[in-house]
């Protein structure tokens, strides 16, 4: 009998003991898990954070840095000055570092002494020119106009910069519209309206394209088109060159400028033009991986490994 009694008695305290080790398996489970959830949080927080900052690159860190702690802030904290920091990727100050750190308290690891533990999340987002760029219109703009070639960029560009773009002959037959489908030949001014109203529902790449020949901004459906967007930007394709004569006349298309429009004048070949300002502008398209492809402000912006 009291054998049996000391077989209980045994049988009891190892119940309690592996008792205890499950309820402390379960409070590190509990733990664990609220200390995962918060890094994932973190972690998106220093995305955000990283995307934001890069609105404000190449030319303006300080800038960057405001947005990136503003949208830290936003996102419950965890980002401060000291964790952001600037290089370059592809082209010089492109890129945004952000490390983001928070203290997240325990509940039942405080049993062990362990009252909170360190997380931390690191992010970096680039912004750059665009290789191809999504949603654009066909108004084709000269590289040579002055105010593309400001230093820095923004001095150039804004409502206190006010400038007109031409529709003057560039060529035979051609008037600055291009066929931004990289169609060969005239295009339909409904179609022509569609691109000014909407942009391009494609991804348009650095290359040549074909002139759509025709005075067509004398259409009533592109005017129309132009009424619509007055107040709006505007991504146009910039060219360097032109090539050949008649209807294989081609512009080359070496990048895109935002442009704000207030206005336009639309009286024949001879004097038809757009009013308002380039701005800057971050845009829907697929970033250029070259050091040497130019810089009108209209840019792409994503995270990096």
């Amino acid at each position: 009998m009291n054998r049996l009694r000391n077989e209980r008695g045994q049988a009891l305290v190892l119940m309690l003991l592996f008792l205890g080790v499950l309820m402390a398996l379960a409070a590190a489970v509990l733990d664990v898990g609220a200390w995962y959830r918060a890094d994932r949080k973190l972690q998106a927080t220093a995305d955000a954070a990283a995307l934001a900052g890069a609105h404000g690159l190449p030319d303006h860190q300080a800038q960057a840095m405001g947005l990136a702690l503003e949208y830290g802030d936003k996102n419950e904290g965890g980002v401060a000055s000291s964790g952001v920091s600037f290089q370059t990727t592809v082209q010089p100050g492109d890129t945004i570092r952000v490390h983001a750190q928070k203290a997240v308290p325990g509940f039942f690891s405080r049993v062990f002494g362990i009252n909170s533990v360190n997380v931390g999340a690191n992010a970096k987002a680039r912004t750059s020119p665009m290789s191809s760029a999504k949603w654009a219109a066909p108004v084709a703009v000269d590289e040579q106009h002055p105010l593309l070639h400001c230093t820095p960029m923004d001095s150039c560009f804004g409502q206190s910069n006010p400038t007109t773009l031409d529709f003057f002959k560039t060529g035979p037959g051609a008037f600055r519209l291009i066929n931004i489908d990289r169609s060969h030949g005239g295009t339909g001014s409904q179609t022509v309206a569609d691109w000014i109203i909407h942009g391009l529902d494609a991804y348009m790449p650095l290359d040549w394209y074909f002139s759509d020949s025709g005075m067509k901004p004398s259409s009533a459906n592109i005017q129309k088109a132009f009424d619509e967007r007055i107040g709006d930007v505007l991504l146009f394709p910039v060219y360097r060159s032109t090539r050949a004569q008649g209807s294989n006349f081609e512009y080359q298309v070496v990048g895109w400028v935002g442009f704000h429009l207030t206005g336009y004048s639309i009286h024949g070949s001879q004097d038809s033009k757009l009013y308002g300002y380039f701005t800057e502008m971050i845009w829907d398209g697929i970033q250029t991986e070259s050091s040497t492809d130019p810089d009108f402000g209209a840019r792409a912006i994503s995270l990096v490994e």
